[in-house]
C-alpha cells in the first residue's frame, strides 16, 4: 500500500488518529499492547510518517548536531575521530535522528556556526568534541542558550555542562606503572597538548606513576606534542638525546610515528626502548611490532554520548550529567612482556 494517511493506519490498527501519532513520535502515553498493534499494521503496510508533519506536530528536527572546533584541526588525519564519528552516527540511526557534523576552521567560522545551530528547531541538541581552553566560547553560548549538549572530552569548566569521557589521569597511570614494573628505569612521555585537558591529565598520571615510585622527575623525558604522527616522530627524535628505555605516549598515531623515529636511529624495539600508545585503534596493530596501549571504547564514546543527550532532551538538561567509561591496557610485543612483575 502506498500514501497512507495517519487515519488509513488508525482504522487499520482500530486505534484513533492521535493514538498512532503518539506511537509514531514514540510518546511513552499508549498501552504496550496498543502500541503493538499499531507497529504491526506500519510494518506491514511500509507506512512512513511524513517527516515535516512529524516535526511540526511535536516542535522537534530529529536531527542531532556534532560540532569540531577549531582545535580538532586533525580530524581527517587522525583516526581517532573517524572512529568516534562513525559511532555516533550509528547511535542516531538507531534511534531515528538525523545527523549533522560541523567542522569548524576558524574561530570566525565558530562565530558564524554558533546562530545557525543554536536556532530554534534546527537541532534538537549538540554533541561538541572538546578538552581545549579555546573551546569554551561555543560551550558556554550553548549552555546560555539553554541547548541540550553533551560535551565530549572533559571541558575545563565542567560543572555546569554535561560530558563523557574517560579516567585519563588512571589510565596513563596504569601504563606507566606497567613499564616501571617491567624492569624499565628510565620512562619518558611524549605527552599530549598541554593546552588540552587530555594533555594534562595523561601527563599528570605518568608523574603520578613516577612519584609514587620514588623515581626522580628528569624534565628532559618528557616532550610535549600535538596527538600527530610527525608530532610524535620529532618529539621521538627529541628524546633519544635523553636516553629513554621506555616511552609512553599520549596516543596510538604519536608513539607509530615515535617508533619510526626510534628505528630509524637503530634502536631496537622493545630491546632498547619499549614503547606504550593510548587509544588501541587499528593502526595499533598495523605494523609489524604490535603496539601496547590504553584500549578506550571510542566507539561507545560516540553511542553513549547521542545516548545521554536523548535522555536529556526527552527529560532536562538538568542536572549536568557526567559519564566516565572504562579503559583497559592491550600487553602487545612494543614493551616487552606480558604481564607486569
Amino acid at each position: 500500500m502506498t500514501d497512507l494517511t495517519l487515519e488509513d493506519v488508525a482504522r487499520l490498527a482500530g486505534v484513533s488518529r492521535s493514538t498512532v501519532s503518539r506511537v509514531v513520535n514514540e510518546q511513552p502515553s499508549v498501552r504496550d499492547d496498543v502500541r503493538k498493534r499499531v507497529l504491526d499494521v506500519i510494518q506491514a503496510t511500509g507506512f512512513h510518517p511524513n517527516v515535516a508533519a512529524r516535526n511540526l506536530a511535536s516542535q522537534r528536527s530529529w536531527t542531532l548536531g556534532l560540532i569540531l572546533p577549531h582545535s580538532v584541526s586533525f580530524f581527517f588525519t587522525d583516526p581517532f575521530y573517524p572512529h568516534l564519528t562513525k559511532g555516533i552516527a550509528q547511535a542516531c540511526n538507531q534511534y531515528d535522528y538525523t545527523f549533522a557534523l560541523f567542522l569548524v576552521d576558524s574561530k570566525e567560522d565558530e562565530q558564524k556556526i554558533f546562530p545557525r545551530v543554536s536556532r530554534k528547531g534546527l537541532l534538537d541538541g549538540v554533541l561538541v568534541q572538546s578538552g581545549h581552553h579555546g573551546d569554551q566560547w561555543i560551550i558556554g553560548h550553548l549552555i546560555d542558550a539553554k541547548m541540550p549538549i553533551v560535551v565530549i572530552g572533559r571541558p575545563f569548566r565542567s560543572d555546569n555542562v554535561s560530558y563523557i569521557d574517560i579516567d585519563n589521569i588512571n589510565a596513563a597511570y596504569n601504563a606507566v606503572s606497567h613499564l616501571i614494573r617491567s624492569g624499565r628505569k628510565r620512562v619518558g612521555t611524549i605527552t599530549g597538548p598541554i593546552n588540552s585537558t587530555v594533555g594534562i591529565d595523561r601527563k599528570a598520571g605518568y608523574l603520578k606513576a613516577l612519584n609514587e615510585r620514588n623515581v626522580s622527575i628528569d624534565e628532559t623525558l618528557i616532550v610535549e606534542s600535538d596527538f600527530t604522527e610527525a608530532g610524535g616522530y620529532l618529539a621521538m627524535k627529541q628524546l633519544l638525546s635523553a636516553k629513554p628505555d621506555a616511552v609512553f605516549a599520549a596516543s596510538d598515531i604519536m608513539a607509530i610515528g615515535a617508533m619510526r623515529a626510534a628505528r630509524e636511529a637503530g634502536v631496537r624495539i622493545p630491546a632498547d626502548i619499549a614503547f606504550i600508545g593510548f587509544d588501541d585503534l587499528p593502526i595499533a596493530t598495523l605494523s609489524d611490532i604490535k603496539l601496547t596501549t590504553v584500549r578506550q571504547p571510542v566507539l561507545q564514546f560516540g553511542s553513549k554520548a547521542v545516548e545521554v543527550l536523548i535522555d536529556m532532551i526527552e527529560n532536562g538538561i538538568d542536572p549536568p550529567r557526567h559519564i566516565i567509561l572504562e579503559t583497559e591496557l592491550v600487553i602487545r610485543e612494543s614493551c616487552g612482556t606480558a604481564l607486569g612483575k
